[in-house]
Parts: C-alpha cells; structure tokens; sequence
C-alpha cells in the first residue's frame, strides 16, 4: 500500500514537472509576428478617437468602413381635423431625406378624382418615385365616403358652403404636416385630376397666397357649378366657366397703421398662382372645353395674353397643343391639351384605372412646371 502510495506521488511530480517546463519554453520562445502585431495592435483601438482612426486606416477597407444606411422612404398616414370634419392623409417622405440644421422642403398636394383613394392616384402617376429622386413631399388627402359616396371632393357644392369647409380642411392637413415635417411653407403647390383638379384650383383661388403654384388635370373651374345638378352640366361643357372669389388676407388698414392701432380693412387681392391645365381632348367625362375656358380666366385675371399654338410630340407618345400667357415676361398660365387622351392620367402606370401610359407624363410636367416657380420667387 505504502509503495502504491510512492508511485502514485512520484507521477504527479512528473506531471507538474512536465508542464511548468512546457510553460517556462513557450514564455522564452519568441513570439509570432502575426501575434506581436495583434498584440501591439490592440491597445491602440481603446486610445483616442485620432488614433482609432490611424489604426482603422490600416485595416482592410470592408472593416474600417461599413456602408452607410439610409433611412427608408416613408408612407405615413395621419388624420386632419377641419370645418369639413376630419379628413384622413397619407404623406410620402423620400428615403435618405435627412434635412440639415434649417433646411426645408418642397410639399406637393395630390388629390384624388372620384372613385379613387390617396393611394391609387399614388400609384398610377407614380408621382412618388419623382419624388424621391427630387427630394419633395407629397401629400394625399382622402376624401371620406360619408361626406361623398363616390369619394368626389365636392368642389361644386358652394352653395351650401360644403366646398369652401373641404379646401380649408384640406389646407388644415397642409398645415398639420409642415409642423411636423420640415416643410417650406413658399414652396407648397396643389394637383388634382378630375374632381381633385377642380378641388385643387378651389384650393389655389380661394388661399393663393398659401400656394406656389396650381396643376390642373382634366377639372372644371370651380365657380362654374354650384351643386350636384349644375356640375354634371358644367362638366359636358354647358355653362359658363366662373372662377370663385378669393379669401383676402387681412391686413391692418394704412391709417391704422399710421395711429398705431390694430383694425384690420380690405387688403389688395393676392395675385394668383401660376396654372398648369392638363386635358385630352378625347375625354368623355369632363369636356375639354372646360381646360382652355379656365385658362383664359385665370390668365384674365393675371392680366396674361395668349402666345401662338405649339404641338409637341415624344416619340410614340400623344401629340400635345401647348399654349402659354404670358404676363411681363413670364409664364403664368400653361395650357396642354393632349390629342387622344381620355379622362385619365397622362403618361401614368399601366394597368391602373384613370391612367393612360400613352400620353405624355403628367408627373413630370407638373413637377417641371412647380418648380419653375421656385427661381421665380428668387
């Protein structure tokens, strides 16, 4: 037992032996100069920022530099109270829109015709992806099936002053997103088709001084009807274009001023925006009467006079009647008229209801001609 005892303490030894003697050769043995390199190099990532950014530099260029996220576009829904109740939106932000200290953005307001949705008129002008590559916003108010069971913006119902509360609705949600998103309140412009058109022109007519610039595609002035029953015949073209009256700013009266005092009087009438008017000619819905009947109203008003016809033709696309007014100098009314187009949205995605991807495209010539005005306000 005790010789057991002997031989089991004696190989112990030789074990500890062993490895204190495996220890003692890799701590005399020189290191590899792959070791001594990630050694030496890894107190320098714990320095300071100067030299983790020498040390990065020496770093394959996949790990010292990751690629740099962008934020996604984004569709954000949101709801707008109003005179007209509440009226819900969705507004697209570009991806990658990340504003410096003060900067702002164009806001291009979309309205739906009827038996449309924010999202279909989205769609089939594909006004997003223009968007996106100019770095605007774009707004799309909903029209609600209980204020109209079409979902038409009633731009024709004056009489009873349910157009008026929409546009100062819909001015409502304009205003609820610039607080929310960085907006330029100077560059805000207003587009529709068919009933979204006349809303839009409403909107332009009733607060120009809110608006840039004004598109309309394939509406009806808004002054020409006043309910239901006169809207189907302003829209075959069988009554008089009218424009409606605009709200104006109130401002304190010269002699007020000058007593120091804070009566508000009449102010001079705020000149209205320039005006895109998109409309084919083979449109069955809304005559196309009613596009060069607004255009020399609006041009009237703006004291602008009517330069020749041109016709203008891409490629295999509709051939299109182009007529600009002119007043001192610049282009204040724009006229397209679109030979062959119905009532849809011209140059739009296929497959899309109100969409005609034969025509020119209207997304780009609304965008070109908003923009056109933001040098002018220069």
């Amino acid at each position: 037992m005790a010789r057991r005892s002997r031989l089991f303490s004696l190989s112990a030894l030789t074990r500890a032996y062993q490895r204190n003697l495996k220890a003692l050769v890799r701590a005399t043995r020189p290191a590899p100069a792959k070791r001594r390199k990630a050694v030496a190099a890894k107190p320098l990532l714990k320095d300071t920022p100067a030299t983790a950014r020498r040390s990065a530099a020496g770093a394959p260029r996949a790990a010292a530099r990751k690629p740099r996220s962008v934020a996604p576009a984004e569709w954000v829904a949101g709801v707008a109270p109003g005179p007209a109740g509440a009226r819900r939106y969705h507004l697209f932000v570009p991806p990658g829109l990340a504003p410096l200290p003060g900067e702002t953005f164009p806001l291009l307001v979309m309205l739906h015709g009827c038996g449309q949705t924010g999202r279909d008129l989205a769609a089939s002008s594909r006004m997003n992806r223009l968007a996106a590559r100019e770095r605007f916003l774009v707004l799309y108010p909903e029209q609600e099936r209980v204020a109209n069971a079409h979902g038409c913006w009633n731009w024709f119902e004056r009489r009873n002053g349910k157009a008026d509360a929409e546009a100062a609705t819909l001015l409502a949600a304009v205003d609820k997103v610039a607080k929310r998103y960085p907006v330029d309140l100077s560059r805000v412009a207003v587009a529709g088709l068919s009933a979204g058109a006349s809303m839009a022109v409403l909107m332009a007519a009733l607060y120009p001084h809110r608006f840039c610039a004004v598109a309309m595609h394939s509406g009806v002035a808004p002054g020409t009807a006043e309910s239901a029953a006169t809207a189907i015949a302003a829209m075959h073209g069988r009554r008089d274009a009218h424009l409606p009256v605009a709200i104006l700013p109130q401002v304190p009266t010269q002699a007020a001023a000058a007593a120091g005092g804070t009566v508000l009087g009449a102010a001079q009438p705020a000149a209205l925006p320039p005006l895109l008017v998109l409309h084919g000619d083979a449109d069955g819905v809304v005559s196309v009467r009613n596009a060069a009947a607004t255009a020399s109203l609006w041009a009237q008003t703006l004291g602008a006079r009517a330069g020749p016809v041109r016709t203008l033709q891409r490629g295999q696309r509709h051939a299109t009647q182009v007529t600009e007014f002119k007043a001192r100098g610049r282009t204040v009314v724009a006229l397209r008229e679109v030979v062959g187009l119905a009532h849809a949205w011209s140059g739009g995605a296929a497959d899309h209801s109100y969409s005609d991807p034969a025509g020119p495209d209207a997304s780009a010539l609304v965008w070109a001609f908003v923009a056109r005005q933001f040098s002018a306000k220069k």
